[in-house]
């Protein structure tokens, strides 16, 4: 009896271990990455290239070329070290230089381009891009830009015919932008095949790899592929230990999937004493959220208020700071006049639903429900937005509604906060 009792206990133990789901996240890696971190490669050459076109620059006369190359160097550091001083000072000389040169320069009005779009000032960069246009621009640069504006206004008729007139055989600005599309029409597979062809492209040029596979990862992760998405997040690390997406990437995954909060906390924690962007502070409220510690959720999320709302930021933060405030925060007015202001700068299928959320969760059902009839019924919609239409259709009472939205948000969940995934769940469940 004793041995068919051992022998029980041995075949539990070995079934318990056969089902315990193997971490995604190598943990000797992110401690090694953690305690013997040093200042990567790219960091020292951006650092010193920075250093060389500041040195040519003449106080005296306003040049081009040096100047040019001396913002795209502070634009490259923000994305190393993420000081938004840098665009913003990026973002002077340009003007300056545009000034200068009596607004005749295409090339520094499509840099110009680029920076608008990268804190989220659309219409912006919409305008600047108008201008380069009427002084006249190379045909590729021409579709490319305008892709990039109109992806980011909501125009996606424009965007998708722009994509099809600069196809090429073989170009990485191609498919990358065809990755971002496809992912935005559903067509996720497309879309990972897509990134990872572009990175394929840029193998000689590390930036470029290293973006298109972080973006990869990230379209892993959507999919739940956490394993994959793990493993393209290393690659990137290794290539650049400043890679800080990366990292929190990995400390997402550590918390969603593998359920080592400790873990991901110190890799938050990693990233916030090195990046001087608030995206850690918003990953620790969540991590303390997975905790139930609801004391250092609110305290987290109050920090990264306090930072994502510096006037440096502008709307960059915006998506981030509705859904603070529809829950742990519990300010929906704020979210509701956010919601506003973001639609005022890009009117989307996304935006419209932050909107409508936000009215919804200030109690102004019926205002939600026409913004969704008329903008958010029918269009794509990612994970978070999913959730949120689904809370507004239970809020109307229309249950089927409601639950075809969260069966959708939750093939997404591990875009979701654990606290939404937690909620979606029980809404599944009713």
């Amino acid at each position: 009896m004793r041995q068919l009792v051992s022998t029980l206990l041995t075949i539990l133990v070995l079934t318990a271990c056969k089902n315990r789901q193997k971490a995604a996240v190598d943990r000797h890696f992110a401690d090694s990455l953690i305690t013997r971190y040093t200042t990567p490669a790219a960091v020292t050459a951006n650092a010193e290239e920075m250093q060389f076109w500041k040195n040519r620059i003449d106080p005296k006369a306003t040049g081009l070329v040096n100047e040019t190359k001396y913002a795209a160097a502070l634009v490259a550091r923000f994305h190393l070290l993420g000081d938004i001083e840098d665009v913003h000072k990026a973002d002077s000389i340009l003007l300056q230089a545009d000034s200068a040169y009596n607004h005749k320069e295409a090339g520094l009005l499509l840099s110009m381009v680029g920076h608008s779009i990268l804190q989220h000032r659309f219409k912006e960069a919409d305008s600047c891009l108008q201008k380069a246009k009427a002084i006249g621009l190379k045909p590729y640069e021409s579709l490319a830009a305008s892709f990039d504006v109109d992806f980011e206004l909501g125009r996606y008729s424009n965007a998708a015919l722009e994509l099809r007139q600069m196809k090429r055989g073989n170009d990485y600005g191609y498919y990358f932008r065809r990755a971002r599309l496809d992912h935005f029409n559903g067509r996720v597979d497309s879309s990972l095949q897509a990134m990872l062809h572009a990175a394929e492209l840029a193998a000689d040029y590390p930036s470029l790899r290293q973006a298109a596979l972080s973006n990869a990862a990230d379209l892993y992760l959507h999919t739940g592929e956490m394993q994959k998405a793990a493993n393209l997040y290393t690659q990137c690390i290794r290539m650049n230990a400043a890679d800080f997406h990366s990292i929190m990437g990995l400390g997402w995954i550590a918390l969603v999937y593998d359920k080592n909060d400790s873990l991901a906390e110190r890799l938050f924690h990693f990233v916030r004493q090195k990046s001087r962007l608030p995206d850690a502070l918003l990953r620790l409220s969540q991590t303390a959220e997975a905790r139930n510690d609801s004391a250092g959720q609110k305290q987290a999320a109050l920090q990264f208020e306090t930072q994502a709302t510096h006037t440096g930021y502008g709307n960059m933060y915006h998506k981030y700071l509705i859904e603070l405030y529809t829950g742990i925060l519990h300010e929906p007015a704020k979210a509701v006049a956010l919601a506003q202001k973001e639609l005022s700068s890009r009117a989307t299928p996304q935006t419209y639903a932050w909107y409508a959320w936000s009215l919804a969760a200030a109690n102004r059902k019926d205002e939600a429900s026409k913004i969704y009839s008329q903008y958010v019924s029918g269009k794509p919609l990612e994970g978070p937005e999913l959730y949120y239409m689904g809370k507004l259709m239970q809020a109307l009472n229309k249950g089927y509604n409601a639950q075809a939205f969260f069966e959708a948000a939750n093939k997404n969940k591990y875009d979701l906060s654990p606290a939404i995934v937690q909620d979606l769940r029980k809404s599944l469940q009713e």
